[in-house]
């Protein structure tokens, strides 16, 4: 697999890095074979977080034995220095690893003040002094922060959203990125899903030429559906131009991306999900969420107790709340629409 040079790290990375986010919702021998697999094929790039529950386990449990030919990220989502070297700790436990080669600083939501002797970012230095960290990252959904982290000279490495689906003014990024010599990281390269088309967003990003792409996969037909990109890559022509082109129109506008700070929601909504729900209907198969037991989980929605969570941490500053409200009313137009095509199949 073609490999790329992340920055002034000097790190040989596979052009298709690996997001490990989802594996946290497969078990730990599914997780095994996948990421078994994405290092046979020559992905050598491996990103997860503290935060996603037990996906560091996982990937200690699958890659350990060749952890000298693979490139670990993950992230810290500590306010202080303290909890930053505990969670270190277990991110080196998880992964069984002596060494993490990228630390990142998860979705701050202002740059930590690097004179600060006891914050954030002292602690990062001293992580590496000590040798238990190569290289620091950041990563951000603001557009502002991503770019006062790449133009500071304190990051090697910039985490933002980025995709076929990105604005003009995201796009500005790569080219930030390349004058201070910061390898770049697209996460959410398939939108949370809402891109079906995987080769359009890959030929999109590829064009750059200094975008690394984490795919978030959990499945091993997604994984092959990249591998299979990488061997033969996508030319960005004019027809797929014109399927990006239909994809910025019909998704337009304010939506949820999926990312999944809005969780735990304390009425079991599932956030990420129902949020774009009419969008996932009208762009992938729709029966699953036609079913009794999806309607009962969409109605769930009725028992929001505006504790506020979501719409606090969401880092697109969507008023969830009123979106869920929106989203269920569509849902129930939807089925209204198309129940009785379902009853007809069966």
């Amino acid at each position: 697999m073609e490999k790329m040079r992340l920055g002034r790290t000097g790190l040989m990375v596979s052009r298709s890095g690996f997001g490990a986010l989802p594996i946290q919702r497969i078990s730990f021998e599914d997780s095994k074979a996948i990421l078994t697999r994405a290092y046979e094929s020559g992905i050598n790039f491996f990103d997860t977080a503290r935060m996603y529950s037990d996906s560091e386990e996982k990937i200690g449990n699958a890659l350990s034995g060749v952890r000298d030919n693979i490139i670990i990220a993950t992230k810290t989502h500590a306010k202080d220095k303290k909890t930053l070297f505990e969670h270190l700790e277990t991110s080196l436990k998880n992964m069984k690893t002596g060494y993490i080669d990228l630390y990142q600083l998860h979705n701050p939501g202002k740059l930590p003040e690097p004179d600060d002797k006891s914050g954030l970012y002292a602690g990062l230095i001293e992580a590496r002094q000590k040798g238990l960290i190569r290289y620091i990252g950041i990563t951000n959904h603001s557009l502002e922060n991503a770019i006062e982290a790449a133009e500071s000279g304190l990051y090697d490495t910039v985490q933002f959203p980025l995709s076929s689906l990105s604005s003009d003014e995201d796009l500005k990024l790569p080219e930030v990125c390349k004058k201070a010599d910061v390898g770049l990281i697209a996460m959410k390269a398939m939108s949370g899903g809402l891109i079906t088309n995987p080769a359009t967003t890959f030929a999109f990003l590829r064009k750059f030429g200094n975008i690394v792409p984490i795919w978030g996969v959990q499945r091993m037909s997604e994984l092959e559906d990249f591998i299979a990109l990488e061997k033969n890559p996508p030319v960005l022509d004019e027809k797929m131009m014109e399927i990006i082109r239909k994809d910025r129109e019909e998704l337009s506008g304010e939506f949820c991306r999926g990312c999944g700070y809005c969780l735990p929601c304390p009425a079991g909504i599932n956030i990420p999900l129902q949020a774009r729900i009419s969008l996932m209907m009208n762009r992938s198969p729709y029966a699953e969420y036609l079913t009794d037991s999806f309607r009962e989980k969409m109605e769930l929605i009725n028992d929001c107790i505006n504790c506020g969570h979501c719409r606090d941490h969401c880092p697109y500053k969507l008023n969830t709340p009123e979106l869920l409200k929106k989203e269920l009313k569509r849902y129930h137009e939807f089925y209204e629409a198309h129940k009785s095509e379902l009853k007809a199949e069966k």
